[in-house]
């Protein structure tokens, strides 16, 4: 009997261990997921700055014909 208690005993060690690991590797990959989500929304944000910056300061047709009118 005491064999069968102790290899029991270990059986449930062991599930206890590789639950925790999948517990673990489930929060890696959530935060690894996390981070990436993070990072494709700030090259999606960075993407339309330099969009509206481009517009910005781009020259308007209006202004390009007063320029070559002075010139």
């Amino acid at each position: 009997m005491r064999n069968v208690e102790r290899i029991t005993s270990v059986k449930s060690e062991l599930l206890d261990i590789l639950m925790s690991m999948q517990v673990d590797e489930h929060a890696q990959r959530q935060r690894s997921a996390a981070q990436r989500s993070l990072r494709a929304r700030r090259g999606i944000e960075l993407h339309r700055e330099f969009q509206k910056l481009s517009r910005d300061i781009a020259p308007l047709p209006d202004e390009e014909r007063q320029e070559g009118e002075l010139h």
